[in-house]
């Protein structure tokens, strides 16, 4: 991949902040739409979810997930040639106890200032997907695969 196609992908990822995530529910196969925060060297990527969202119970029996980022819909003629990352990875949940939580806490803040109130409930929590492998596409025909070491050089892109 070229410089200016990682720093494409660098950009997709810190631009944007929703995600669909997928799960195995019961063998099958769950996407929902998740708010979503890479650490700096794209090493990990973090949720902070109820556990009473069956995504988040997925997890928990489950780690093996799927995170597909993709560049806001502008509606352009041709929708294909929008830029879009998928991930596959294995998810671990972070105890609020845990010595990073209160910096990705205040990380998380800054991203969506609007989800304070959801570190008042006791059913969120963060969650840790660490990447395994990602498929980019950075427009039509355009398509990159990726280790999780070759996602972490984009990142310094």
């Amino acid at each position: 991949m070229d410089i200016e196609t990682a720093r494409a992908l660098a950009r997709l990822l810190r631009g944007e902040r929703i995600a669909h995530l997928g799960t195995l529910r019961s063998a099958s196969p769950l996407v929902s739409m998740t708010l979503y925060m890479p650490s700096h060297d794209f090493a990990a990527f973090y949720v902070h979810v109820s556990r009473l969202a069956w995504h988040t119970q997925d997890m928990q029996h489950d780690a093996r997930v799927a995170l597909a980022i993709a560049e806001s819909d502008d509606r352009r003629p041709d929708p294909f040639t929008l830029m879009r990352v998928a991930m596959r990875g294995e998810a671990a949940n972070i105890a609020n106890e845990a010595a990073e939580f209160a910096t990705l806490k205040a990380a998380w803040l800054a991203r969506f200032p609007e989800q304070a109130i959801n570190f008042q409930l006791a059913d969120f929590s963060f969650w840790r997907i660490k990447p395994r492998d990602a498929r980019f596409v950075a427009g039509f025909g355009r398509i990159h695969n990726l280790s999780a070491a070759e996602l972490s050089d984009c990142a310094t892109a």
